[in-house]
C-alpha cells in the first residue's frame, strides 16, 4: 500500500483582535441647544411688570404677536398670546420688547424666562 502523505497545510496565524468601533457621539450646535435640549425662543412686548404696586414679584407678562397666512383665504392674520415670564432682577418695564425662552415650570402659570432686552421705547 502506497502511503501518500497529505501535504501539511500552512499553519494559520492567530486572528488579530478586531479594532473597537468608535462610539458615535452626537454633537449639538451650542447656539440652539443647551444641556437640556432645544428651547423655544419668542420676542414680545411687556404688558405688565412688577413695578406696579400689588403685582406679582419677579414676574412679567409678555404679549407675543404672531402673523400667519390663513389657509383658505390667504389673508394674513395676527394671533396674540400672553405668557408669564420670570424676571429675576426686575430689569424689564412695561412696553419693553424682550426675548423669552421656554423653561421648566416655575409656578402654576410661569414656564418662560426673560432673557434679554431687545428694544426699550423712548420715555415721553
Amino acid at each position: 500500500m502506497a502511503t501518500t502523505e497529505k501535504s501539511a497545510a500552512p499553519a494559520k496565524a492567530p486572528k488579530a483582535a478586531k479594532p473597537a468601533k468608535a462610539a458615535k457621539v452626537a454633537v449639538a450646535p451650542a447656539a440652539s441647544v443647551d444641556e437640556r435640549g432645544a428651547r423655544r425662543l419668542m420676542v414680545g412686548r411687556v404688558v405688565n411688570d412688577t413695578e406696579s404696586p400689588g403685582r406679582t414679584q419677579k414676574t412679567i407678562v409678555v404679549e407675543v404677536i404672531r402673523r400667519y397666512r390663513d389657509p383658505v383665504y390667504g389673508k394674513y392674520v395676527k394671533q396674540r398670546a400672553k405668557y408669564h415670564a420670570h424676571d429675576e432682577k426686575h430689569e424689564f418695564k412695561t412696553r419693553d420688547l424682550v426675548e423669552i425662552r421656554e423653561s421648566r415650570p416655575l409656578s402654576k402659570t410661569k414656564r418662560w424666562v426673560a432673557i434679554r432686552l431687545v428694544d426699550r421705547p423712548e420715555e415721553v
